[in-house]
């Protein structure tokens, strides 16, 4: 498929409205902490469900300063709502001190 196509048949987007478009970044939500942005947008999906968590979600909607854009289903949106569950992290920061002071 060509770029033209995949623009009109993914995004409703014609070739023509090309010089439209403009440069974009993406940042994982962890990154994004403490920033603000003028325009967020964020898919929201039920997979992988473990990342579908109240904080991340919070985390990402409190980025946008005037326009926040939530992509995907209701169903992954409660989902995450639901979670107030923080994923546990085994980052072995404990054994780590010990070693340490040990």
């Amino acid at each position: 498929m060509s770029l033209a196509a995949s623009l009109r048949t993914h995004f409703g987007f014609d070739w023509s409205e090309a010089d439209q478009l403009t440069l974009a970044y993406a940042v994982s939500v962890h990154k994004a902490q403490g920033s603000e942005f003028p325009a967020m947008a964020m898919p929201v999906v039920t997979q992988p469900y473990t990342k579908l968590q109240r904080n991340l979600l919070y985390t990402a909607i409190t980025r946008a300063r005037s326009l926040c854009v939530l992509a995907g289903s209701r169903r992954a949106i409660g989902m995450a709502v639901r979670n107030n569950k923080a994923a546990k992290r085994f980052t072995a920061l404990e054994w780590r001190l010990g070693k340490m002071n040990g």
